[in-house]
């Protein structure tokens, strides 16, 4: 089955064909319009701001000898400064490698030796083995707040774009190069869906290294003259205090977060000004998108996306149907769902997410997956799902983690479902175990509501209990998990993934073998 790009309404960056043009754009029409402001009330970049600090940035690479379309790392901690040095190389014409400036010496290396940046822009000193030029700038510098009021003049607009990586540590590393043109078709798409004016003002808690935050937070913005409130960290307490101090109007979040929003403390009111929270970066279940929804009466446009097609790839409608469980439909790119000989899935069968279109990579920068973009430019994505009718896409897991029970395949996200259900699970991550006749069978990891430690085994013994009656409940008996794990945290990486060949390394505080 196959659904072809979607329609993209109100896409204010499609008619700029470089982040030097839209940043020049938007500082001639709205010089004075706060773009960018820290959640720690830290400080604020207008757009005639930002397009003197692009200005100021591309004549230091100038200066410097950095060639246009060369790479440029990025470690900076401070979200506001990051971003600044994010869009002054982009507008400069160079490609930006993001960096979590809090890894360590070696992990930065590790990312260097990966995206080969020509130098390295940071507020820490270079590792003793980095083998690149490297520039330490001191907190509030990336601002250049001397730079010059002229034009914005940039000869290499448009050859800039960004380099991004895995880090190899279950295999080949992947490197992506994303060109300009690819982030601001996605930048737009994302704008136009969501409807973004010059009136909103988003929330961005999400890590700037990650390609959601960069396109769906700061260049979606851009591309809308809207403003983005920037936070290093999503902080729980005080949360609605500072979307209401903040007049905030959309949420930018992972369901790691939603599920934290979800209870309410008793004196907390959520502001009436907020349209909307935008999920992505892993699958939302639906009892958390439920409870979301009813403590806080925001509505949540769940969608899918990933690094090698700019992010974005389907998205609910903000107006219209939204269907719990679904990712939406396509918006700005192809999809389509084949069997297991290629052929295009009948509509509700489970198949092989594939993707293809203006924002897609058509190969990896790196060897060792050359088989993953056919002939035509589809992409494997390694997600399995289905479409239904309305061409709303459905997604069961990943490939790699489907369990395979005696012939019977188990998609994990089914069971997580039945499992958060249960009113005292805070979140929950099914893998499969080896069996010595069925193969693999499915356990569950979960953290319970009040569980802190060893102490509190026999609340964690209540929870099970309750949750084990729940999945007999809801689930066949080959699909119940035949133990649950409890434990204070999951394995999450910054953007709120679960890290699934990691559960078997977390302390357990109480466990049921069924």
């Amino acid at each position: 089955m196959t659904f072809a790009i979607g329609s993209v309404e109100h896409a204010p960056s499609g008619s700029c064909a470089s982040v030097a043009s839209l940043v020049w754009l938007r500082s001639m029409t709205a010089c004075d319009h706060v773009y960018l402001e820290s959640a720690g009330d830290a400080g604020s970049v207008t757009y005639g701001e930002l397009r003197r600090s692009a200005a100021r940035w591309t004549a230091l690479l100038d200066d410097l000898d950095v060639e246009p379309g060369a790479t440029v790392g990025v470690a900076v901690s401070d979200p506001l400064e990051f971003a600044v040095v994010f869009l002054g190389v982009l507008a400069s014409g160079r490609s930006v490698a993001p960096m979590d400036a809090t890894a360590t010496d070696t992990e930065l290396v590790g990312a260097c030796m990966r995206t080969v940046p020509r130098l390295v822009v940071a507020d820490r000193p270079s590792p003793d083995d980095a083998a690149v030029e490297w520039v330490t700038v001191p907190p509030g510098a990336c601002f250049l707040s001397g730079t010059p009021s002229g034009a914005l003049t940039m000869p290499h607009a448009g050859a800039g774009g960004v380099v991004l990586s895995t880090s190899g540590t279950t295999g080949v590393p992947k490197v992506m190069r994303l060109g300009e043109r690819q982030l601001l078709h996605t930048a737009g798409s994302v704008a136009g869906h969501l409807q973004l004016t010059s009136g909103d003002r988003g929330f961005n808690p999400l890590p700037l290294f990650h390609i959601n935050a960069e396109v769906v937070g700061l260049l979606a913005t851009l591309g809308a003259g809207a403003t983005l409130v920037l936070a290093d960290r999503f902080h729980r307490r005080g949360f609605w205090e500072a979307m209401g101090r903040h007049r905030i109007t959309w949420i930018n979040a992972v369901p790691a977060i939603l599920a934290r929003l979800a209870v309410l403390e008793e004196s907390e009111r959520v502001p009436e000004r907020i349209r909307f929270a935008r999920s992505a970066s892993a699958p939302l279940p639906v009892p958390v998108l439920e409870r979301f929804e009813e403590a806080t009466g925001i509505p949540v446009v769940e969608t899918y996306g990933m690094t090698e097609a700019a992010s974005q790839i389907t998205a609910n409608p903000l107006h219209g149907p939204r269907k719990p469980g679904s990712a939406g439909p396509v918006v700005g790119t192809e999809l389509r769902v084949l069997t297991g000989d290629r052929a295009p899935a009948p509509t509700g069968e489970v198949g092989h997410v594939v993707i293809r279109g203006p924002s897609v990579i058509r190969a990896y920068a790196s060897p060792g997956y050359e088989d993953r973009v056919d002939a035509e430019g589809w992409l494997e994505t390694g997600d399995l799902g289905y479409l239904d009718e309305d061409g709303y896409l459905f997604l069961v897991g990943r490939a790699d983690d489907v369990i395979n029970r005696g012939g019977e395949k188990i998609y994990p996200k089914e069971l997580e479902a039945a499992v958060l259900s249960e009113p005292g699970v805070a979140s929950v991550a099914v893998v499969g175990w080896d069996h010595e006749v069925l193969g693999r069978v499915p356990v569950a990891y979960l953290v319970a509501e009040g569980v802190c430690g060893p102490a509190d085994e026999a609340l964690a013994a209540s929870v099970v209990a309750a949750v084990h009656e729940r999945c007999a409940q809801l689930l066949s008996r080959p699909k119940r998990p035949v133990a649950y794990h409890v434990v204070e945290r999951l394995p999450q990486n910054a953007t709120g993934k679960v890290r699934r060949r990691e559960l078997a390394g977390v302390p357990v505080v109480y466990s049921l073998l069924v």
